[in-house]
């Protein structure tokens, strides 16, 4: 663990846009699948390092709305690694919630394979234990088609009688979010040299501080995470103010 602030500094949630996984494998002359292997398993690593050093909320980007158009073994071989995740989260996920792991998916849950349905359910316990982490996987998720689905029910309330669309706020737009009572993104964290959000947390990211890296994720470490959140404990965060 590096000199990370004091806790006031920290960043409360943190996005992490995981990219770079094929890239890291051809450049090594390994099959694309291979190299979701290995960002796999740079996700437990970060995940369980957000817990140790007391991040409240961290939401991975691991399947967007648009990876479908990816090739099919790819894709399948995404899915499987899903599924073993799963597997071992299932195994393990009382043990988790006792240490103050807090497991959520956010997407078209829907849309996945029907074998994850099951185990996604499963999966997502609460814990009581102070101190919780929330690890959010986004998984077929789109932050355009979120903010969608959050205005058509509002729409419904409106058709409905319930709601004035005169009294409509941004409140109530978050509150449909799949991210409803979590804090907004402080901080996003982008890998692999792309500077873009690829419709990651597109309505919560309006003010997060953004750190971009050159690193490939199956080479991202905790010590990358220390100085991300070094920086962002420098920045003066303004929310639109001068």
């Amino acid at each position: 663990m590096g000199n990370l602030p004091p806790k006031e500094l920290m960043p409360r949630h943190i996005g992490i846009i995981m990219d770079g996984n094929g890239r890291w494998a051809e450049s090594r002359g390994l099959s694309r699948s291979e190299g979701h292997v290995a960002g796999a398993k740079v996700f437990r690593t970060i995940s369980d390092y957000c817990h140790e050093i007391g991040i409240e909320v961290v939401t991975f980007y691991a399947f967007s709305t648009e990876n479908w158009k990816r090739p099919i073994d790819e894709v399948t071989a995404i899915m499987k690694l899903f599924k073993e995740y799963l597997v071992e989260a299932d195994e393990i996920k009382y043990e988790r919630q006792k240490q103050g792991y807090i497991l959520r998916f956010l997407g078209d849950i829907k849309g996945v394979p029907k074998e994850l349905h099951h185990l996604i359910d499963k999966t997502q316990l609460d814990s009581t234990v102070e101190n919780t982490t929330i690890v959010n996987i986004a998984l077929n998720y789109g932050g355009r088609a979120e903010i969608v689905q959050s205005v058509k029910k509002l729409a419904e309330q409106v058709k409905s009688g319930k709601l004035n669309p005169k009294k409509i706020t941004e409140d109530d737009i978050s509150a449909g979010l799949y991210t409803a009572g979590m804090p907004e993104p402080d901080l996003i964290i982008r890998m692999s040299g792309e500077y873009r959000l690829s419709n990651f947390l597109t309505w919560q990211s309006a003010y997060s501080e953004l750190w971009f890296t050159d690193v490939l994720w199956p080479d991202f470490t905790t010590d990358d995470l220390d100085r991300a959140i070094i920086e962002y404990a420098k920045r003066h965060r303004r929310f639109g103010g001068r």
